[in-house]
Parts: structure tokens; C-alpha cells; sequence
């Protein structure tokens, strides 16, 4: 049986380690769903730790549009090594960016890739861990961008946590079992 987990944590809180940790197959595919940007060094300095951390006999996936993922989770089968996700904050980040979302663009299409998303999840056949952010502790952003983003970010994350077996939390770098 598949078996999906979501890993939900706030910033720093050891959620990607702790997922990372959760795989102990010698072949995983790592999706990385970052975007780079360029000139920011700070951003490529993060990528890189993320890489470096990383056994070499590991395979990375760059899907950075919107589609890449669920396309790449639809296309899987039981045989194929197990696959971590990091981060679907990062990945409707790109979605939002895509739409013009921040600008006051139509969010129709950034919520068709989240029901395609939740979808591909739901019908991954190969073993599934999911890094996310957890937003819903904090405070109420004062920007628009930041609430609509938050608020999109909740309610994925409460979309894929409905298809996942398992849900964790890191807080302070502990792990709690939700589900």
C-alpha cells in the first residue's frame, strides 16, 4: 500500500530535515519546487544547503511551474523509488506568480492547479512525502499579497492533508503526529 505523509512546519523548524529523514530507501526522487531567481544570493545559498544535505544517490526533479508537479505524480507506479516534495508553499508561490495573483489577477487558474494538485496526490502510487509550510499560527499579514497567500497556502495544505495517511508537525524541531 502508498502510503502519503505531509509534513507541515513553520519557518526553520527542521520540517525538510525531518522529511528527509523520514525516507531511508537509497533512491528517492527529490522535487524541488523553487524557483530561482536571479541575483539573489541569499535564495541560492538556501538551495544549496538543501543540496548539499542531500545523499548522492538521490535524484532531483526541478518542477517549478505549475503543471510539472501533478504531471510527474500522475506518472508514477508502485515500482518507482519513494518521492519528497519540497515545498508546496514554494510551489503555489510559482502557481500565484504564474497568474498574476499578487497584481489582483484571476486566481481561476491558480486554483484549477490546486484541485490537478490535490488530484495527482490522491492517485500517486509511489511512496509520497510532502513539505510544507504551516501558516495558520501566526499573525494576520498587513499586505494583501501576504493574507492571499496565506489564506491559499491553508486551504491547500487542508486539501492535501484530506489524500495524505499521515500528517506531521514540527514545532522547534519536534516532531508531532496528527494523523
Amino acid at each position: 500500500m502508498t502510503t502519503r505523509t505531509l509534513v507541515l512546519g513553520g519557518a526553520r523548524s527542521g520540517k525538510s530535515a525531518h522529511a528527509e529523514g523520514l525516507l531511508t530507501d537509497a533512491t528517492v526522487t527529490y522535487v524541488a519546487t523553487a524557483r530561482r531567481y536571479p541575483g539573489d544570493p541569499d535564495w541560492d545559498a538556501r538551495i544549496a544547503k538543501h543540496v548539499a544535505r542531500r545523499p548522492a544517490t538521490w535524484h532531483t526533479v526541478e518542477a517549478t511551474a505549475a503543471g510539472d508537479l501533478s504531471a510527474l505524480l500522475t506518472a508514477t507506479s508502485y515500482d518507482d523509488p519513494p518521492i519528497l516534495v519540497d515545498d508546496l508553499s514554494t510551489w503555489l508561490a510559482g502557481a500565484l506568480d504564474d497568474a498574476g495573483a499578487w497584481e489582483g489577477g484571476s486566481l481561476g487558474a491558480v486554483e484549477r492547479d490546486v484541485d490537478e494538485l490535490v488530484c495527482s496526490v490522491a492517485r500517486c502510487r509511489a511512496r509520497l512525502v510532502l513539505v510544507t509550510a504551516e501558516v495558520g499560527l501566526g499573525v494576520i499579514p498587513s499586505t494583501r499579497s501576504g493574507r492571499l497567500f496565506r489564506d491559499h497556502l491553508g486551504a491547500l495544505n487542508a486539501r492535501v492533508a484530506e489524500v495524505c495517511d499521515e500528517v506531521q508537525l514540527l514545532v522547534a524541531g519536534i516532531p508531532l503526529k496528527l494523523r
